[in-house]
């Protein structure tokens, strides 16, 4: 049976998603499941949850809960990540140091300001554990789960490319998933394919029976003023081809959009609505503890439908059952047009022996453009941490399209500054120069 490291289980609600959906396949009902927090309370409603999820599915696994990284790592044959380093205190600087500067943010997990400090305080988690599975399980698969993806995964394949690390998102299931519902298509019966960076991937093709969609979709658009009143359709009708992350997301990566109350209020752009997200993560984590405490098992939200990618690949190293999912992954030719080891997404073969991507080839000339606006805040901030050098941290920010669309230069590097003093130890030494 599979030996399987969570760490950060105490993200209570990604390890009850992924917790279900291991425990639906019977092949996996005994795996060995070892987690790992650095909180000794959400790492105990962790075990607790796991303990009760296994029992609600009629599975059997061998469960082990360790405060200790390398304990838990030890003799993985796959580590799922999904810490949030700082958690909610450090996600409210973000929002909060940036509104001082008058810059807007939606989500801030990707790119823009937030993006780029959630970054450079994820890296040194990163390097200690790619180091950590390096010495105590050199052939396990790392399945990231942690924003922001492309910077984490372009990162980890430039200081430990020995790691065999997959990026993992459902924002192309979830894209397509709902696209089909709009033009009335069963999702079962729809061939796609998709390629880009993560949040910021494209639906290439998209058709039904060997009919393309996308006209479908025109008419739903023309029929539908409201529909109009997204960001991601916005960027599909001037580009082409359709955004696989939502609006809130998608505004953030482009220069066009925050900066300007008319468009926040003709696209309806959330600002600061991840803050929102945060504290119901928060609220959620509390729920599942009392319901722990209380010895019941706490079911699913209604709303809550995960349809996690790990636990696929799991069940495909187990059985050598075959499947695709969008992975991000560096970039070895598999995208033409974009930076080679950039982190890309692309559509990736699961098997018996692993994660095995696809050549996409060359994206649309106008979607690899935006994809490389995209790119360059990732290389500088990737570039950052692994000179040691806080110039690039401004370089990025200055590149960044929203960020430097609201502020004037010099305004970009006090902000820097000012999100550098406000993180502190939790970012790189080097990185705390002016």
């Amino acid at each position: 049976m599979l030996n399987i490291a969570f760490v950060g289980a105490g993200s209570v609600e990604f390890t009850r998603q992924l917790l279900r959906d291991i425990f639906s396949y019977p092949e996996l009902g005994g795996v060995r499941l070892a987690l790992h927090d650095i909180d000794p309370e959400r790492l105990e409603v962790a075990e607790g949850l796991a303990e009760l999820t296994a029992k609600e599915h009629g599975a059997a696994p061998v469960i082990s809960a360790s405060l200790d990284r390398r304990r838990a790592l030890d003799s993985a044959d796959v580590v799922v990540n999904m810490v949030a380093v700082g958690g909610h205190a450090a996600t409210l600087k973000d929002f909060e140091v940036a509104a001082e500067f008058g810059v807007r943010q939606t989500i801030g997990d990707t790119l823009g300001i937030g993006g780029i400090f959630r970054a450079l305080r994820t890296f040194p988690l990163l390097e200690g554990l790619a180091a950590d599975i390096q010495v105590v399980c050199p052939d396990a698969w790392l399945l990231n789960y942690t924003n922001p993806m492309a910077m984490n995964l372009q990162y980890l394949a430039t200081v430990a490319p020995k790691v065999k690390a997959a990026g993992l998102c459902h924002s192309v299931y979830w894209t397509v998933r709902d696209l089909s519902e709009l033009v009335g298509v069963p999702y079962e019966e729809v061939d796609y394919h998709s390629a880009g960076v993560n949040h910021q991937a494209w639906v290439l093709k998209w058709e039904h029976q060997g009919r393309d969609l996308y006209p479908a979709l025109d008419a739903a658009i023309e029929a539908d003023p409201e529909l109009r009143r997204r960001v991601r359709v916005d960027m599909y009708r001037r580009f082409g081809r359709y955004p696989t992350e939502t609006s809130e997301h998608s505004s953030e990566y482009v220069p066009w959009y925050l900066k300007d109350e008319a468009e926040i209020e003709r696209l309806r752009i959330p600002v600061g609505d991840y803050v929102k997200i945060s504290e119901g993560n928060l609220a959620e984590y509390a729920r599942v503890r009392d319901c722990l405490a209380r010895g019941e098992y706490p079911a699913p939200r209604e709303d809550e439908d995960a349809t996690e990618y790990a636990p696929q690949v799991i069940h495909s190293l187990a059985t050598g059952e075959r499947r695709t999912i969008q992975v991000t992954t560096a970039n070895t030719g598999l995208i033409t047009n974009l930076p080679m080891g950039a982190g890309v997404e692309v559509p990736a073969t699961l098997d018996r022996m692993g994660v095995h991507p696809h050549h996409v080839g060359a994206l649309p000339p106008q979607l690899a453009a935006l994809n490389r606006s995209f790119l360059n805040v990732v290389e500088l901030t990737v570039a950052a941490a692994v000179e040691g050098d806080p110039a690039h941290v401004r370089h990025a920010a200055m590149c960044d399209p929203a960020t430097a669309a609201a502020l004037p230069v010099e305004r970009i590097a006090e902000l820097c500054d000012a999100l550098t003093a406000a993180h502190g130890d939790a970012l790189p030494a080097a990185l705390r120069r002016n």
